[in-house]
């Protein structure tokens, strides 16, 4: 079965990266600059960022049904309009890290999770997505649980 990941639109950040510190912490978001690789992922570009470049800290609504499973979280995301789209095909940072794939239904209820190296993630979204309930698949990683990424049917 088909699947399509794509990294966040990066239009609501970029303005983040123009801001200063102060004003990044008056909205909580915090600017750091990275300093190993892998060690920021990026989750527009879905690609861990460059030693040496900056990239933004902040809370993200990645479940924002109104269910027990609503959440949130940090995320990492970098100065940049690239954003990954890709069909059957799992980004760098997430391929290099471990995952906890999490399937949601139509209500917005995790009805599968299940852990896996995420070089052998593909298959476990393929069988998944087999199952008609699951409506999408939430992406974690799984050393600190961290949002990487939405899955979708292709």
């Amino acid at each position: 079965m088909s699947y399509r990941i794509i990294g966040l639109d990066p239009a609501p950040y970029l303005d983040l990266h123009m801001l200063s510190d102060a004003e990044l912490a008056a909205r909580g978001v915090e600017r750091w600059r990275v300093d190993t690789k892998p060690g920021a992922p990026c989750r527009i570009s879905l690609d861990d960022a460059e030693i040496g470049e900056s990239v933004v800290l902040l809370n993200y609504l990645h479940q924002p049904a109104e269910t027990p499973y609503r959440q949130q979280g940090p995320i990492f995301v970098r100065e940049t309009r690239r954003r990954f789209d890709g069909v059957d095909v799992v980004p760098s940072a997430l391929a290099r890290r471990a995952l906890s794939l999490r399937g949601f239904d139509a209500r917005h209820m995790m009805i599968e999770a299940e852990l896996v190296e995420g070089a052998g993630a593909a298959a476990l979204i393929e069988g998944m997505l087999t199952n008609q309930s699951v409506a999408y698949i939430h992406a974690h990683y799984a050393k600190r649980g961290c949002f990487a990424a939405s899955i979708h049917r292709a």
